[in-house]
């Protein structure tokens, strides 16, 4: 029965000044924002209350205030364009009316399209009050604290809700590798007895899914260590080599900025001893050498995945460095990731405002951050094999975003080869295994893929390009299709039980859908609805036969054992395209044509 707020600010009117003082802390250790006033509306205030008022925002209308003077007060607040949501706090005093007030605060929310919710503090003399507030749909709360918590609930669910249907930013990235082999390349570490992988082995593996790093060379002595400085160039990291160690810092396993040969030989001694000192028990193989990686202007954050035995693999953003542990600023997430969903855990991090910009610093490469997150969440699907994995520091400059040490931790239990490829993750990924180039008959390349939320403004496009019969034929009634709210029910798709192929082109250095074959399974993943659409430029090119062939290839390859579609009598070009196919056809008294096909 809540309405959802439009944002994080929040008006309160109150009849005492210490609760609304209680509720603005609140409020603000929560993250939520105190909402401005117009100049229209401290007007109407000034009007509207005794000169004593607070003037500002908590709105306090004094202790005398009876019903009327809380109903106006609510009123000229909700009518705020800044306001997105009030706060009502009753306290009781000599000229209090709690029943009264309740009544005209809920008829104020029956008429709002904006929340009201209530602290009415007083106990069992509230009761009545309450109970008339939550006959109109008024929340309750009976403290200003409990009352903040449910707003940024509110809030939070708002938010999540506009992540879910907002088109992302289509940031690219490219996967040009071989997974299998890549598996298979790295199939010994992921086998290896000791769960933890060396730097070396977890930077090269980050490198494969083009997160850049500062690759490590290990040395087992101090003269090694100098060579292989040389060969890099100073300066220079050096780093402990342990398989037993993960925290280096811990030990005094870390030495930067090291300029010239007598220092990494003189490192290399202090570093090797003191960890030796600290960890007795630690195998101790020698020291990793690496670029020093310097940034004035570099903000170094956290990046990781773990899995959890509820959810699976999540992942994880936040402050990096030796500071991560002790300030926990973090954010979570589940991969995959798109541009939009990698913001908002950015968005929700103390320190984001670093991140933009703050107090003269320039701005961190945001795009390229994202990009990384993108990319590692992507790791994270393809390797359940994985139980833990941190990059940190991840350095994050105006210009790149680089992992400046990385360790990746193996599940004690292993995968079984038998269940489905992504039971370890709440989301399913992007499809890329139905991604695939054709050839039209004029020799032009066309791209076969599932479509996706970055697609929204492509698919509007090429609805732009499909005359009225032709969406008539795909949708069965005509629609305003030119809609974020439409575009993203066809974008926006479960890949456990639905896809839709897109044919894409480039023309002119301009991408553009042409066609697009959909298919939906019943939910006990039985049987398969296709539909099909093709822009009227390339009707009759036969682009509707090899959608129809693609689909029902990915129909079989879901174990899926009948397709069925529908189209009209008038649309004979796929009649054909289903009867060449030996699709069972039946046709209604409405001329609808109804077609099945058993899937071998």
């Amino acid at each position: 029965r809540n309405k959802i707020p439009q944002g994080p600010r929040l008006g309160i009117v109150t009849n005492a000044g210490g609760p609304g003082v209680m509720a603005t802390d609140a409020l603000i250790e929560a993250y939520g924002t105190l909402a401005t006033l117009s100049d229209p509306t401290m007007a109407k205030l000034n009007e509207s209350l005794p000169e004593s008022w607070s003037h500002g925002n908590p709105v306090d209308v004094l202790g005398d205030a009876n019903s009327k003077r809380f109903e106006k007060a609510t009123q000229i607040v909700l009518q705020d364009t800044n306001v997105d949501a009030v706060l009502v706090i009753l306290t009781p005093q000599a000229m209090t009316n709690p029943t009264a007030t309740a009544k005209v605060i809920g008829d104020l929310a029956q008429s709002s399209s904006k929340p009201i919710l209530a602290a009415f503090l007083g106990g069992a003399a509230m009761r009545e009050g309450n109970g008339i507030l939550a006959e109109r749909g008024v929340p309750t709360y009976r403290t200003p604290e409990q009352a903040i918590r449910a707003f940024m609930t509110l809030v939070a669910y708002a938010r999540n809700l506009e992540t879910l249907y907002e088109t992302p930013k289509d940031i690219p990235v490219h996967f040009k590798i071989d997974r299998e082999k890549l598996r298979a390349l790295y199939l010994t570490d992921l086998l290896s007895d000791n769960p933890i992988l060396s730097e070396d082995v977890s930077k090269a593996l980050l490198e494969e899914y083009g997160i850049a790093t500062t690759r490590p060379q290990s040395a087992y002595s101090a003269d090694e260590a100098v060579a292989v400085a040389r060969q890099i160039g100073y300066p220079v990291v050096l780093k402990i080599l342990s398989p037993d160690i993960t925290h280096k810092t811990d030990v005094g396993g870390v030495a930067l900025n090291l300029e010239d040969d007598i220092m990494v030989r003189a490192s290399f001694e202090r570093i090797v001893a003191g960890a030796r000192s600290k960890r007795p028990d630690a195998k101790i193989d020698g020291v990793t050498v690496q670029p020093m990686v310097r940034a004035a202007d570099g903000v170094e954050l956290i990046l990781g995945i773990k899995q959890d035995p509820v959810f699976g693999t999540v992942m994880m953003v936040g402050m990096g460095g030796i500071s991560a542990e002790l300030f926990r600023d973090r954010s979570l997430g589940f991969p995959p990731l798109n541009e939009r969903l990698a913001r908002r855990m950015l968005e929700s991090l103390r320190i984001w405002p670093l991140l933009n910009g703050y107090r003269g610093r320039p701005p961190v490469n945001v795009d390229k951050l994202i990009e990384s997150m993108i990319r590692l969440s992507y790791l994270a699907a393809d390797y359940p094999e994985i139980a833990e994995l941190d990059i940190n520091p991840l350095l994050v400059t105006p210009t790149d975003c680089v992992a400046l040490d990385a360790r990746i931790i193996l599940s004690e239990r292993k995968p079984d080869e038998s269940s489905e490829r992504y039971a370890h993750l709440a989301l399913h990924p992007y499809p890329e295994e139905y991604v695939k180039e054709i050839r039209s008959k004029e020799g032009e390349t066309i791209l076969f893929r599932p479509i996706k939320p970055e697609d929204e403004p492509l698919w509007i496009d090429m609805l732009s390009r499909c005359s009225k019969e032709t969406i008539y034929s795909r949708f069965r009634y005509f629609f305003q299709w030119a809609s974020h709210e439409v575009a993203t029910r066809y974008c926006y798709i479960d890949y456990d039980r639905e896809i839709a192929i897109v044919a894409e082109i480039v023309r002119d250095g301009r991408r553009l859908l042409i066609g697009v074959g959909r298919l939906i399974a019943d939910p006990d993943h039985e049987s398969v609805e296709y539909a099909v659409l093709i822009t009227d430029a390339w009707q009759k090119q036969e682009l509707g036969s090899m959608l129809t062939d693609y689909c029902m290839e990915i129909a079989r390859h879901w174990h899926l054992k009948r397709m069925v579609a529908q189209t009209t009598t008038d649309n004979r070009p796929m009649v054909s395209v289903f009867q060449k196919r030996e699709f069972e056809i039946k046709i209604d008294a409405d001329s609808t044509v109804l077609v099945s096909k058993e899937l071998a």
